[in-house]
């Protein structure tokens, strides 16, 4: 009798653990190919907005998390980096800065869900011509079929003039 609660227990741990993995591993085993380098760096040329995701947000922990960079330009998103793998991720952009489920889940009537995140190191979402980018200041990795916050980040204008380092000296750019 004790043998075969023995291996009961055994038995039903491998096959949770084998669940787990699962759920874990399927996402990256049927993830379609990422778009080319070449396409998202022709579209991170023309950006309005630029971010970095990063580990240290509130909610993030070691199975929901991001880093790389976000370019928002008129016509897409643009991510580049490395996103914890899990299933059914969503873009979306908040008018109020979220940093946690609590947040997104207050927030999320006011927010503009952009689309379906299906690779993990890089991505690009086409941007509708209806979605006003100046109305929102944050975007966000959400996973819906578990309700978890993977990261996010404020939304900073990346449209500044920039110096050119011969007008810093004093000369004019051409020379």
């Amino acid at each position: 009798m004790l043998r075969a609660l023995g291996l009961l227990i055994s038995h039903g741990v491998a096959l949770a653990a084998g669940f787990v993995l699962g759920i874990y591993a399927l996402p990256i085993l049927i993830a379609p190919d990422a778009p080319p380098v070449s396409m998202i760096s022709a579209t991170a040329q023309d950006a309005l907005f630029t971010t970095t995701f990063d580990k240290n947000r509130q909610d993030s922990d070691f199975l929901h998390w991001g880093e790389g960079e976000v370019t928002i330009g008129n016509e897409a998103i643009t991510f580049v980096g490395e996103l914890a793998p899990g299933p059914d991720y969503k873009l979306y952009l908040s008018p109020v800065y979220v940093e946690t489920e609590a947040d997104f889940n207050t927030n999320k009537s006011a927010m503009v869900q952009l689309g379906d995140i299906h690779s993990f190191d890089r991505f690009m979402l086409p941007l509708d011509s209806a979605v006003d980018i100046n109305q929102y200041n944050t975007v966000i990795v959400w996973c819906e079929s578990f309700g978890q916050y993977i990261t996010s980040h404020s939304i900073v204008n990346d449209r500044q003039p920039k110096e050119s380092p011969y007008e810093i000296r004093g000369f004019h750019q051409g020379m």
